[in-house]
């Protein structure tokens, strides 16, 4: 299918796609902490994607249309869990769309060096498009249309607001957590290999075809700041729908910590804490209940938390706000309540939407969204 530029939009160009009566896969991928995406990875002038690469994970969908555009349809099978879990054993699968990247364009400023620095701090995304700043209040548009045949036993999250951790920020030996320099943690890259959040002695070695490689020799005892679970999150699991608010105060991120509410066993507005987290159900309802088979439009209104930073305090609560509009009528979901809702990250969120299948799932998911807006009330 031939495409055409307009305006920084990438558009159809061809009159048998306007036409096009079936699913239309998206091919392209783009790893948004360490690379820019091309031309031709710009999906509707506004999205790339992320995970895995199977024809029918990702389609533009010509059958479902949302306000008389095609929607996106998001499907993974029982095979197609490719990440590592947060328990040990389990996995997770992954087929979304990101608003948040960046372009060659937004490095043209900047120093020579600053890309492929970006690349090592896993940070090339903090300069690009989409970011919604600690402490500010947005305004979110979305809609999701869930087949009838989906199985009331998925896990998966359909939309999620992430933190944007800076691995700029670690820990040494001795504990200490300290903020380095991009020069000071470039230095540190050259000479260890990382593997998520620990650090490990670079051990030479050579592959089948006789080059050098780098492989991880025993841990450092360094570790680098990875992030944690998604502040806000919208999904289905254990035959319930859910909204969870998660918190972390901490200035860096305690791994172990796995303070997260679960649908099945927690009341809503009663929050599961620890010393530095805190997670929310702001709302639930069961799976039977969710409507099907017809478009669910949700408009969310968060006050991100702000927090103060290396002195893990928080300076402000957050709010939340969250409507749901079907065959028109609306409901309130969560009516302008105060929480705790953020991370203690200097950069801010950024918006996702698609399957992300989670607690070792393998059921197969499929459905539809559309219609996504932010836009910024409050500074």
């Amino acid at each position: 299918m031939k495409v055409r530029w307009i305006a920084g939009m990438l558009l159809l160009a061809s009159p048998a796609a306007a036409q096009r009566q079936g699913p239309e896969p998206i091919p392209e991928r783009v790893n948004i902490q360490t690379d820019t995406a091309r031309r031709k990875q710009v999906i509707d002038g506004q999205w790339v994607a992320v995970g895995i690469r199977k024809e029918e994970a990702l389609c533009r969908d010509y059958t479902r249309l949302y306000d008389g555009t095609p929607s996106y349809r998001f499907t993974l099978g029982e095979e197609d869990n490719t990440l590592t879990g947060y328990s040990p054993g389990e996995t997770k699968g992954r087929s979304e769309l990101s608003y948040c990247y960046a372009v060659a364009e937004d490095f043209d400023a900047l120093p020579a060096e600053a890309y492929a620095d970006a690349q090592k701090m896993k940070t090339v995304y903090h300069h690009g498009k989409g970011i919604c700043p600690q402490g500010t209040a947005w305004r979110y548009t979305f809609a999701v249309y869930v087949p009838k045949e989906l199985d009331s036993r998925v896990s998966t999250i359909f939309a999620q607001w992430h933190g944007m951790p800076d691995r700029t920020l670690v820990t040494d030996p001795d504990g200490r957590v300290r903020k380095l320099s991009t020069e000071e943690f470039v230095a540190l890259y050259d000479t260890v290999v990382i593997k998520k959040d620990v650090v490990f002695r670079r051990v030479e070695a050579s592959d089948r075809k006789g080059r050098t490689v780098w492989k991880a020799g025993k841990p450092t005892g360094w570790k680098v700041e990875q992030g944690g679970y998604p502040p806000l999150a919208f999904g289905f699991s254990g035959g319930w729908f859910y909204i969870k608010a998660n918190s972390d105060r901490r200035w860096f991120t305690d791994k172990d910590d796995r303070c997260n509410a679960n649908p099945e066993k927690v009341g809503v507005m009663q929050p599961v804490t620890s010393e530095f987290k805190a997670s929310t159900i702001a709302a639930k309802m069961p799976f039977a209940e969710f409507p099907k088979e017809r478009w669910v439009t949700f408009t969310v209104e968060i006050d991100w938390t702000r927090y103060g930073g290396e002195a893990e305090t928080v300076l402000r609560p957050g709010r939340l706000d969250v409507e749901m509009a079907c065959d028109g009528l609306t409901r309130k979901l969560v009516d302008n309540r105060e929480l705790l809702i953020g991370r203690n990250d200097e950069a801010g969120y950024y918006f996702k939407f698609g399957i992300y299948r989670v607690a070792g799932s393998t059921v197969p998911v499929s459905y539809n969204l559309a219609g996504f807006s932010q836009q910024q009330i409050r500074p």
